[in-house]
């Protein structure tokens, strides 16, 4: 009997320990959504800490090479009613280029030798912005083309990003609305200037964004 009531209080105990939400019915949910009516009209910013744009090269032939750029700023406007009317004005600092390899990250920004052209952006380059022209809305409501300016190295190209929407909510952090957004798109570096090595080191850049939108 002392035995069974030993083994009693111990799984009661026990019980006691586990966390709240192990308790719960189903696993909780995640604050975001891939939900379009969970989109709200009105203006957003970047949230800095979670807004990149990575890019890949092809490195002499062998393989890809990949690095980011963080702490973008920028705004959307948007109004669920009319998704083409959306606007995009995002700023990416180059200065924020990552790279695995210290020396790579030094060479991108090295200034030039004898105050000649960098080999790539310099060590105080401006920063890229991108803003839209267009929005033409894929048929599901969720993906778009967004073509816009993107002036890079002091010139401006047309570039288009295929976009799809990722997702919204409220941010359990600050209770903001929350949308999300990722996208791809293809540059040529030597439309920017940037023709350091050229063919080794491919001259056409992938692009992938990954965005996220809080509301204001």
């Amino acid at each position: 009997m002392r035995m069974i009531q030993s083994l009693t209080v111990a799984a009661l105990v026990g019980l006691a320990t586990v966390p709240a939400l192990a308790l719960q019915e189903g696993a909780p949910q995640v604050p975001g959504q891939m939900d379009a009516s969970r989109v709200s009209g009105g203006t957003y910013v970047t949230d800095p800490a979670h807004t990149l744009v990575a890019w890949t090269v092809n490195h002499f032939g062998f393989n890809s090479y990949f690095g980011a750029f963080g702490d973008v700023d920028g705004t959307l406007q948007i109004d669920p009613a009319d998704l083409s009317s959306a606007k995009v004005d995002v700023t990416i600092p180059i200065t924020s280029v990552t790279v695995v390899s210290d020396g790579l990250r030094d060479h991108l920004l090295r200034p030039g030798k004898d105050g000649g052209d960098p080999d790539f952006f310099g060590a105080e380059p401006e920063a890229a912005r991108f803003v839209s022209t267009s929005v033409d809305v894929g048929a599901d409501g969720t993906s778009a083309s967004i073509t816009g300016d993107l002036t890079m190295n002091g010139v401006t190209k047309p570039v288009t990003i295929d976009a799809r929407f990722t997702g919204a909510g409220s941010n359990p952090m600050n209770k903001v609305e929350t949308i999300g957004f990722e996208g791809t798109a293809t540059i040529l570096r030597s439309d920017f200037g940037v023709d350091y090595a050229l063919p080794l080191v491919s001259d056409e850049v992938e692009l992938k964004i990954s965005a996220a939108f809080e509301k204001q």
